[in-house]
């Protein structure tokens, strides 16, 4: 994912959640709807959510330093995690509590046409920024289901997004729905199902963002294209003459650290070695320009230690990764 994509999608979520946080939350003071003071919150979460990730975008960019000495990457996914720690919070007990209370203590909504024209206000102004989140993740997303594109995609953003818009598209029409039987039965009641429902969502929402970012924090390898175009790539055929074993690890979204072991030939000098290093790395980074940090360890190649080490992927002519 690129960057530029990503934060466009970011800025694009972020103008449409504040303007709906606010139209929420006069809806909510002139009607006194729960469901309408779940939504504030939950836009006010979400706009929360996007400032971290830019917060986060701006300072994965900050130079490599002694203490850090493979960069600050990885922020991207901290930012990302924290986010769904404010959804699970910020959003999803908050909504709970309120659509617990308008359970117990039902109150008549007053000034209906407030909920309803800032909900139907809020769903058009929501779908337009999921169409550019959907929009910009159909540039990267290849051939991969969404399903796939979110559990994969190693820069956090776009998925962050995505999730939050469908959650806040989805919440709407439940707050649309529980005004909506409120009104019609004059039953306060359903106003706070509708608020209880909304909490669900955005708590299972959270906790499938949390899953996915814990993921990218503890080091994700490569995806399975880009580690078959690294193998391609470190073969030449001559000094270099197969892959020993090879790991692959995300520094940050669009860094990848490559360390591999190779075979050469047992009657090459230490220039040829050398070179043929130094041709490699060019030939992976051709290949695959996220790999920026590699380490290749020659070794000469022993087919008889292969068939007798009890572990293969630590022996010489391994080609695990």
């Amino acid at each position: 994912m690129s960057a530029s994509g990503g934060t466009k999608a970011i800025v694009a979520a972020l103008a449409a959640n504040l303007a709906i946080a606010v139209a929420k939350f006069v809806a909510y003071l002139f009607s006194g709807s729960s469901s309408m003071l779940a939504e504030s919150v939950h836009s006010l979460a979400d706009s929360g959510n996007q400032g971290l990730l830019l917060l986060g975008g701006k300072k994965a960019k900050r130079e490599a330093t002694p203490e850090h000495p493979f960069g600050y990457g990885r922020e991207r996914y901290i930012y990302a995690f924290l986010v769904s720690i404010v959804l699970f919070t910020v959003g999803g007990m908050f909504a709970i509590y309120e659509g617990y209370e308008k359970i117990h203590d039902p109150h008549e909504i007053t000034n209906w046409y407030w909920p309803v024209g800032v909900l139907v206000f809020a769903i058009i102004a929501e779908s337009f920024s999921f169409r550019t989140a959907i929009k910009e993740s159909n540039l990267v997303r290849g051939n991969l289901t969404w399903r796939q594109f979110v559990k994969r995609a190693k820069a956090p953003e776009l998925p962050v997004v995505l999730l939050e818009d469908l959650g806040a598209l989805v919440g709407l029409f439940l707050a649309l729905g529980g005004v909506g039987l409120a009104l019609l039965t004059g039953n306060g009641v359903w106003d706070g199902i509708g608020t209880l429902c909304i909490g669900v969502l955005l708590i299972v929402i959270a906790i499938i963002l949390a899953a996915e970012t814990k993921s990218l924090l503890l080091g994700e390898a490569a995806g399975t294209d880009d580690v078959e175009k690294i193998k391609a790539a470190v073969v030449d055929g001559h000094t270099v003459t197969s892959l020993i074993h090879m790991r692959t690890l995300h520094l940050g979204p669009e860094e990848l650290l490559v360390a591999a072991k190779i075979a050469v030939r047992s009657d090459d000098t230490a220039a040829e070695v050398a070179r043929a290093i130094n041709d490699a790395e060019t030939r992976i980074r051709e290949a695959v320009p996220i790999a920026r940090v590699i380490y290749l360890e020659p070794d000469i190649y022993d087919a008889a230690a292969v068939a007798s080490a009890p572990d293969p992927a630590k022996a010489p002519g391994d080609d695990a990764h």
